[in-house]
């Protein structure tokens, strides 16, 4: 394995580190940290990256001939400074935890998704998102990337049921409490509107550019939308016993992805 700095330069910069990402993973390569900034130049993104050596010419011709890079330059990285670079820092604002068991770890909504996830990587994972909120689709595609397809939606309806309840707690918490189709418009609404292109059509949310639609997954695979969704309006501060359901996705020819909430 490999550790490389890449410096982009770019003349757009909506868009440029979720598109950059996406081709960092599909290299094969892991996304360790990134630093986005404007300058004379244009706007600069620095990307730590790492990947198989083998993989590194490719890689390079993928950003090299990318239409939103101008130039880009790549240096090598110790992997001791990777290392200590990507780590949770010890001040992130971790998302609130969820219930606890008698064994002190968060209790996930069920046991099945106990079983089926990684719980070391997503708990060091989280505060993470916390700290780069709302830029974190880059690290939750190279999660799903990495994760065995039978552990990708209860690890990643988790991970958004973490990070709903964090965003609550952060953003909402000091609002009264709503009747549920408030609660969709007044805080769910909002809240995915800090990360995709959300609309409220009835009582269904649609959202139109989902970034896990069409990745190799067979029926919905916005598992953690609908579990961000989850934690913004279920729980103690919200309805018990919600259920957000995917009615429609584009992953399976839909327009847009809707998701609709049943108490």
């Amino acid at each position: 394995m490999v550790d490389v700095e890449f410096r982009v330069v770019s003349d757009r910069r909506d868009g440029l580190l979720l598109a950059l990402g996406q081709t960092v993973i599909a290299a094969g390569f892991t996304l360790l940290r990134q630093r986005m900034v404007n300058s004379e130049e244009g706007v600069v993104l620095t990307m730590v990256v790492r990947g198989p050596e083998n993989g590194l010419l490719l890689l390079e011709e993928r950003l090299g001939t990318h239409h939103l890079v101008n130039s880009f330059e790549a240096s090598p990285v110790d992997a001791s400074v990777a290392n200590a670079v990507s780590a949770p820092a010890a001040a992130a604002p971790a998302p609130a935890p969820a219930a606890r068991s008698n064994g002190g770890a968060p209790k996930p909504a069920s046991d099945d998704a106990a079983t089926a996830m990684d719980t070391r990587r997503v708990e060091a994972l989280l505060p993470q998102l916390a700290r780069d909120y709302p830029n974190i689709f880059i690290q939750l595609l190279a999660l799903e990337h990495d994760l065995p397809p039978a552990q990708r939606e209860a690890t990643l309806r988790y991970v958004g049921q973490r990070v709903g309840t964090w965003v609550y707690k952060r953003d909402f918490s000091l609002g009264g409490h709503l009747a549920l189709a408030d609660a969709v418009r007044h805080i769910a609404l909002p809240a995915m509107r800090q990360l995709v292109q959300a609309e409220l059509q009835d009582d269904t949310l649609r959202i139109k550019n989902s970034p896990f639609c069409h990745r190799g997954e067979h029926g919905s695979s916005c598992h953690f939308l609908r579990g961000m969704l989850g934690g913004l309006l279920g729980g103690p501060h919200g309805t018990e016993g919600l259920r957000v359901v995917e009615s429609h996705c584009r992953n399976t020819g839909a327009e847009a992805c809707c998701f609709e909430f049943h108490a």
